[in-house]
């Protein structure tokens, strides 16, 4: 028999303690997060309602493409650096820790006010640059919608700031309540106001929502151990290392959205409605990944960060990390090959959203469908390079997807429409995967690559059993003749069954740690 000293107790109630903690939050924000999606289904549902796929809808998701390139800008490029510089700072019980977090916070608010008035002046000239081929009803509704939404830009970054320091402080529930309020809003908006104020009543609502959504953060943030003060003095180290590794995070994360901006630029110019299409599609294609990102991901990197001097540590957060993300992604991706056409259906098809729309959303989804995988486990690899400080290999890996992304689009938009935008996309993310994968494992040794590869080859199988398996009925018993919601109520359920006891068959020690996260 052997007892522990005073302090291996406390040691052990304190690590228990984190541990509990860092449950709670991955129980409460993905349990928010899918609230989240469900009120975007909602949110989509009314504007198809309401809108359909017309040049007001084309318009509303051109102007709203600026929104989604400052969340990445605060989300991905000043989360990737902020989170782990000051996460060490205050395990290191440095003084100036909350002098250079309120610094730092002033300055970019006072940047993204001239964001603001640059966006409100001029986007009448820049709006028309960026989407060229927009007609002409298109633009006009696209130039004023950009107006609105840089007026309150601000408010908007603002919004992504305080989920950043509320990380810092394992406080992940209210950032959730945020994004959710700005959802909800705008589809309540939509369905409320669109006869007074028509597709402008998505902007207001999201706005709306976006403002009571930051007092909810505020609030959070100041019944922790924060408290805000207005200066602009920072360590003079902290703020240099911040702006070396702050400039190639921010030019990573405008990648993506460059991505996204050439890939409506070609879109606006192949016939009404194409955005729309790839929106939808796209947004269905995205929800695995956003429940993931904003969750077990923000978790997964907070711990990554603490654990940076422990190499070990490191290695095994990694391979759960991309372990969960290929047990949970793929069936997901496999289950969208067979269903995807019903969800379509489910979601849009309503009001003046046609069964045409659908199959021409439906098109789209199939060639997004690899997009949820090698997205998924390429953000697990992203988060470990931050966490290590390797900011500037992570722009130089995804810089190159930019001319990538340009080159497929030119030489497949005009043979195969707006369709081919889906497709350069998953080859991007084949792409970016494949170098991250070189670049992380190099790192991380070939052991740890192996370990991955066997995990792997043991995921894949039961992933495409059920595939099979939800094909077959769905073909035997003539499901594709039945309501959506008829084949999702079939159809899901028994391919989660089939998968989770393949899953078994085949992985067992990984289906039992997926299976014991869930439970805790």
């Amino acid at each position: 028999m052997f007892s522990l000293a005073p302090s291996d107790c406390r040691e052990l109630s304190y690590v228990e303690g984190i541990m509990n903690g860092l449950k709670k939050a991955a129980l409460w924000t993905t349990a928010l997060a899918l609230v989240l999606k469900v009120s975007g289904f909602i949110r989509e549902s009314v504007v198809a309602k309401e809108f359909g796929a017309s040049s007001e809808t084309d318009a509303y998701f051109l102007a709203f493409g600026f929104i989604t390139l400052v969340v990445a800008m605060i989300s991905t490029g000043f989360n990737n650096v902020f989170l782990p510089m000051y996460v060490k700072s205050r395990v290191a019980g440095e003084d100036a820790d909350d002098r250079n977090a309120n610094a730092l916070l002033n300055w970019t608010m006072v940047v993204f006010v001239g964001i603001s008035l640059v966006g409100w002046f001029f986007a009448d000239a820049f709006v028309p640059f960026i989407y060229g081929n927009m007609s002409a009803d298109t633009a006009v509704l696209a130039i004023r919608m950009t107006q609105i939404f840089f007026a309150f830009m601000t408010m908007i970054a603002l919004s992504g700031l305080l989920d950043s320091y509320l990380q810092s402080r394992r406080i992940f529930v209210p950032s959730q309540v945020s994004k959710l309020l700005a959802t909800l809003m705008a589809a309540l908006f939509a369905l409320f106001f669109s006869d007074v104020w028509g597709i402008f009543s998505l902007v207001y609502g999201f706005i709306f929502g976006t403002v009571i959504g930051v007092i909810v953060q505020v609030v959070a943030l100041v019944r922790s151990d924060y408290t805000w003060q207005l200066t602009f003095r920072m360590d003079r180290m902290f703020g240099k290392v911040f702006l070396a590794l702050i400039i190639p995070s921010l030019l990573n994360s405008v990648v993506g959205q460059v991505n996204l901006f050439v890939n409506r630029f070609f879109a606006s110019g192949t016939g009404d409605a194409a955005v729309t299409y790839l929106n939808n599609s796209s947004l269905i294609i995205s929800i695995p990944n956003a429940i993931y990102a904003t969750t077990l991901a923000a978790i997964i990197f907070t711990l990554m960060s603490e654990q940076t001097e422990d190499l070990k540590k490191f290695r095994d957060t990694v391979f759960r990390g991309m372990e969960i993300s290929l047990v949970t992604l793929l069936p997901i991706a496999i289950g969208l090959l067979v269903v995807g056409d019903a969800i379509i259906s489910f979601i849009y098809e309503h009001g003046k959203f046609t069964a045409t729309d659908t199959a021409n959303t439906h098109i789209a989804l199939l060639w997004y469908l690899p997009i949820i995988v090698f997205q998924g486990m390429q953000l697990i690899l992203s988060k470990s390079m931050y966490a290590r400080g390797k900011t500037a290999v992570v722009f130089r890996i995804s810089v190159t997807t930019i001319v990538l992304n340009f080159v497929m689009n030119w030489l497949l938009v005009d043979k195969y429409g707006y369709p081919a935008l889906a497709i350069s996309a998953s080859i991007v993310s084949v792409y970016y995967f494949a170098v991250s994968m070189v670049v992380v494992y190099k790192d991380l040794g070939m052991v740890e690559f192996k370990r991955f590869a066997r995990m792997s080859s043991r995921v894949v199988g039961p992933a495409i059993v059920m595939g099979l398996a939800i094909w077959g009925l769905k073909v035997g018993l003539g499901a594709s003749a039945w309501t959506a919601i008829v084949q999702l109520a079939v159809l899901v359920p028994i391919g989660v069954a089939v998968y989770a006891g393949m899953l078994l068959l085949f992985y067992r020690e990984g289906a039992r740690r997926f299976i014991g996260l869930l439970r805790r």
